[in-house]
């Protein structure tokens, strides 16, 4: 016998299906079934509040933890070379001690947490001690100089902001994870369509319908925080430079050939010291943890000492002033600046590599646009952005699209697509994954490990 309509097409199946279900139950229980699901909107809808809320949040307390250490290298510009070191070594010894699982950027924990199974193993990433570890950790780690930012630790404080909401729909914990993310990085720059694209290319590496509106009302609700807080504004400001086609492009595969590559350099420089390097060496680092802290924070401080504390910090403000022409990088800042968030990365810090790898790629842009006097710089920054953090990341659409976003510019969208596809073939050739992704893996396996055998005085759960 052939099969109906009904039972061919899965839509038509289940919408007959919802709807002979409720046709048969009783009246009473179909008003509770509603009011649940409306529950459950509106809890989701304050979850996607709270995460915007959070974002505003870092970010004020992040612009405050940075201008307390250029105040105090003002005062003393040698201050670096103790505050710096000290900081890093407590700082980890405090993330070590009291917050595991919160070093490093926080996309990887939340990538982690999606994947695994437990809610107990999750909450060892993305529970409320993991985020009120990494907002404070984040800011201490800027007021001793690091070069972090705090992106990502949005990130995993959205992930842990609607993870907790799930306690009410544990089914769809995943789901949430994945909203609190997107949300974490529309409200962190005030790009909701990054956000979105995000989730899609790099948190999930697919798209699922099932959670689409869900992410798609998170982000908004985040996005319409910020908007609430800063207003409408661009995170660079508005570039109008273009790129006219022609002999100009030859300056698309260049710079996104260069930028990928370095990218991908720091990248595998992260993966390596993630997973522990081999020989003598690395087993010192393991078995002292603080006093390698204290020494990435003093080549941290000396790089620092050397620009005159530019390399510190998350390197928003000297991104956006070249990118406008309102000053020239020197020629050292992005090898500098690279050096420095290397070792700040390193060094076990919680913090983030988005606005960092921005920095850099815009310094390396601004070295690169010597060579290209008839483009102009702010085009050629852009493209030094958009290369260096695909190479980071290997999200060639998050990459231009974010940029796109947080600098207004539309016009540049077919160079940037094309450097970005460029660059993340050039960062495979020394990183063949992503840094977020391959640092995934370590912190699946320490919210396994947790949970097995939890801390001495807990019980497991």
């Amino acid at each position: 016998m052939a099969k109906s309509d009904h039972d061919t097409n899965p839509y038509r199946s289940a919408l007959v299906m919802n709807y002979k279900i409720n046709l048969h139950l009783p009246h009473g229980k179909r008003v509770r079934a509603q009011r649940l699901i409306w529950q459950r909107r509106i809890i989701f809808g304050l979850g996607g509040l709270f995460v915007g809320l959070a974002a505003v949040g870092l970010a004020l307390g992040a612009d405050e933890s940075q201008e307390i250490y250029r105040k105090i290298i003002k005062m003393n510009p040698y201050a670096g070379l103790f505050i710096t070191p000290a900081g890093f070594g407590l700082i980890v010894w405090i993330t070590n001690r009291y917050f595991p699982g919160t070093q490093g950027s926080g996309i990887p924990q939340a990538i982690a947490a999606r994947r695994l199974k437990r809610p107990t193993s999750r909450a060892k990433l993305v529970g409320i001690r993991s985020a009120v570890g990494k907002v404070i950790l984040t800011l201490a780690g800027l007021v001793v100089g690091a070069s972090t930012g705090r992106e990502g630790p949005t990130v995993q404080v959205g992930a842990a902001v609607m993870f907790l909401t799930g306690s009410i729909a544990p089914k769809r914990q995943v789901g949430l994870i994945l909203a609190g993310a997107a949300a974490g990085v529309a409200g962190a720059f005030n790009t909701p369509l990054a956000g979105i694209v995000f989730a899609i290319e790099e948190m999930s590496r697919s798209f699922e319908m099932r959670t689409s509106g869900m992410i798609l009302g998170t982000v908004i609700l985040a996005g319409l925080t910020s908007m609430a807080i800063f207003g409408n504004y661009t995170y660079f400001g508005t570039s109008h430079d273009l790129l006219q086609f022609g002999w100009g492009w030859i300056a698309v595969p260049i710079v996104g050939f260069i930028g990928g590559l370095t990218g991908g350099l720091f990248s595998k420089i992260l993966v390596l010291f993630t997973y522990g390097l081999p020989g003598k060496f690395g087993s010192l680092i393991k078995t002292y943890p603080i006093a390698f802290a204290i020494l990435c924070g003093f080549v941290v401080a000396l790089a620092g000492l050397y620009t005159g504390g530019a390399v510190n910090g998350s390197g928003y403000e000297a991104a956006r002033d070249v990118l406008h022409g309102d000053t020239e990088l020197r020629l050292e800042y992005a090898p500098l600046k690279f050096l420095a968030t290397v070792f700040s990365s390193i060094g076990g810090l919680p913090g983030g590599i988005f606005s960092p790898s921005l920095s850099i790629g815009a310094g390396l842009g601004a070295d690169l646009a010597d060579f290209f006097p008839q483009i102009p710089v702010g085009a050629i920054v852009l493209l030094g952005m958009v290369s260096y953090f695909t190479g980071v990341v290997q999200a060639p659409i998050t990459a231009f699209v974010i940029v796109m976003e947080m600098t207004d510019n539309h016009q540049m969208m077919l160079p940037l697509m094309a450097c970005a596809l460029i660059a993340n073939a050039s960062s495979k050739i020394l990183c063949k994954e992503g840094i977020y992704h391959a640092q995934a893996g370590k912190f699946y396996d320490f919210a396994i490990q947790r949970d097995q055998d939890p801390a001495p005085g807990t019980k497991k759960q």
